[in-house]
């Protein structure tokens, strides 16, 4: 709050006034009344008087730079592997939960929608500079078959791989 010592408040001065009456009163005072006009003064000072500096946000967890730096690399040289969230996270010294929210305030993305993306772009690499088969990529690219990998390319790209490679 701030000090408001010697200043002139109408309203306060008003319920003071009103509370003081109230009490003084030879008749027992109404507590309904006075609880009404504690209430009513109660509001104007926090309307009128109080600090509003919003109330310092903190951020959320994120991952410090060498454990993000440690988890994408790993997740790059093991693209053709099943993700594996348990295995990232004790790489980190993390609990699974708290790796992937970690992971997720830093990157914009859960780990396991990087790595798909990942895959997909690796995938796109290889469909535009070599001339390898798409079976051969989907397996080169971690997916057990042409008709998944094609499911997740379309997904991400919105074409098949074979679209893709003639664009």
């Amino acid at each position: 709050m701030r000090d408001i010592s010697g200043g002139q408040d109408a309203f306060i001065s008003g319920v003071l006034t009103g509370l003081t009456a109230e009490i003084q009163t030879t008749h027992s005072a109404s507590s309904l009344f006075v609880n009404g006009l504690l209430e009513s003064l109660t509001v104007h000072l926090l309307r009128h008087y109080a600090h509003t500096q919003p109330s310092p946000t903190s951020r959320p967890a994120q991952l410090p730079a060498w454990k993000l730096r440690k988890a994408l690399d790993h997740m790059e040289a093991h693209l053709a592997e099943p993700f594996d969230l348990d295995f990232l996270a004790g790489l980190c010294g993390m609990s699974r939960f708290h790796f992937s929210r970690s992971f997720h305030n830093t990157m914009g993305q859960s780990p396991s929608r990087w790595f798909i993306r990942r895959r997909v772009d690796h995938a796109k690499e290889l469909l535009s500079q070599t001339n390898r088969s798409i079976i051969e990529i989907a397996l080169t690219s971690g997916y057990e078959s042409a008709s998944h990998f094609a499911q997740m390319f379309r997904r991400e790209t919105g074409i098949s791989p074979r679209d893709y490679r003639k664009l």
